[in-house]
């Protein structure tokens, strides 16, 4: 598994794995280590744990790599990080001092809030792709590894837009070449990993491999790939509470979400320009959950506001206020707030591990370019140019297990339940 930025997402995902394959640790928010699916009627009792049920990769069978603009060891990096105990990365220290970052591919431009030394230099963005691509190579062969997987873990980059760069494999090879300014980091890396067939996630809202030349690329060598933005705290919350609330056709005025966090990932958003990735990504749920265009009366009319500020105090204790003004019977108004104080690391570790793992399991299934049916992890899903991306959480997680359902051969779970009645 080669991470890209081992700050508090990577080193909190590493740690937390060394940890559950010694014992010390339950893998809680982790689907492919403790979900369930269920198989047949509800009559068979047939409901084993999914790790049981597809062959995923064992825990045990996992190396982690990765790059950094800042030179410290993956235990060092945790600790600067500051989001699990001392004592508890004690316990593992050895394994994360083990993992050094290599050279990153990073660019100011991208990211103004952060600098570090440990980047590399090239001639061009096509000779950076290339050094990317010869780390990918040598870490295989260092560790012996069968198959790699590659999750973007690096900060939000500034807003872009997709351009003709980005229109085919030949026009994007060109602005590598020529070094184009909408070519970010990211889009370098994804172009490594899939050139590569590699299994490619993107845990931050940055436009990186759902760009029509890479999707073309992935299409051409098998390389599955899923993102944008990992599903973690407000935007988790928001997918569980307006599907019931629309689910029962009750109206929503508005919405006002802000958050407060002082991590890395808060520093980076300080930034008006990373901000506005941010803010696209997360506000895009509602909208579809909603699906105003077909019920106006009661969400036409929406005012959803979303506001995050950097807190240094809080470090990776994001808290997340939300107040949203229904609309009852006859007109009637009420209210909801909901105060979320979530550990933002702690929520995407499991989701770092369960869509590399996922992602694995398709490349080894033969299912390639985008993984729809991992919706499910992230904010801002990848999805098919003629279809409206699905939000709601359920419908996702209905999504993935008959997904896995129908990798196996079993039959499909619509739910009707006719056959325990007729």
């Amino acid at each position: 598994m080669l991470l890209v930025g081992l700050g508090a997402v990577s080193t909190t995902t590493i740690a937390g794995v060394c940890a559950i394959r010694r014992g010390l640790a339950l893998p809680i928010g982790s689907l492919t280590q403790m979900g369930t699916i269920r198989l047949g009627k509800r009559t068979e009792a047939r409901v084993p744990r999914i790790k049981d049920f597809v062959p995923l990769a064992e825990l045990d069978d996992i190396v982690f790599g990765g790059w950094d603009i800042f030179e410290e060891d993956c235990y060092a990096a945790a600790r600067t990080a500051g989001v699990l105990e001392p004592a508890q990365l004690e316990q593992v220290r050895g394994e994360l001092e083990a993992i050094r970052p290599m050279r990153a591919v990073f660019d100011r431009r991208y990211v103004k809030r952060l600098d570090g030394p440990n980047v590399k230099k090239g001639r061009n963005k096509r000779d950076l792709a290339e050094q990317v691509v010869a780390d990918i190579r040598a870490f295989k062969q260092r560790h012996g590894c069968d198959r790699l997987v590659m999750v973007w873990c690096g900060s939000t980059e500034v807003y872009m837009k997709q351009t003709a760069a980005h229109a085919t494999v030949a026009t994007f090879e060109r602005a590598l070449e020529q070094s184009d300014e909408a070519i970010p980091s990211s889009m370098v890396y994804a172009y490594a990993a899939i050139r590569e067939g590699m299994p490619f996630a993107n845990a931050a809202p940055n436009l990186t491999a759902d760009v029509p030349a890479l999707l073309e690329l992935a299409a051409r060598t098998k390389a599955p790939v899923a993102g944008n933005d990992m599903k973690t705290g407000q935007t988790l919350i928001k997918t569980i509470i307006a599907p019931g609330l629309k689910a029962r056709l009750l109206g929503v005025k508005g919405w006002y979400s802000t958050n407060i966090l002082g991590n890395r990932d808060g520093e980076v958003l300080d930034d008006p320009e990373s901000f506005k990735t941010k803010e696209e990504s997360k506000k895009s749920a509602l909208d579809y959950i909603f699906q105003p265009q077909l019920y106006p009366e009661l969400y036409k009319d929406l005012c959803h506001v979303v506001r995050i500020n950097y807190y240094p105090p809080r470090g990776d204790n994001k808290e997340g206020w939300d107040n949203i003004d229904l609309v009852g019977w006859l007109g009637y108004p009420m209210q909801l707030k909901i105060n979320f104080l979530c550990r933002d690391s702690i929520l995407a570790a499991p989701i770092v591990l369960d869509s590399a793992l996922f992602l694995d399991l398709a490349k080894r299934a033969g299912m390639s370019g985008i993984q729809e049916w991992l919706s499910f992890y992230y904010k801002a899903p990848m999805h098919a140019p003629e279809v409206y991306p699905e939000h709601d959480l359920f419908i996702q997680l209905m999504k993935l297990k008959n997904t896995l359902r129908y990798m196996q051969g079993e039959q499909l779970i619509t739910h009707l339940g006719r056959e325990y009645y007729d």
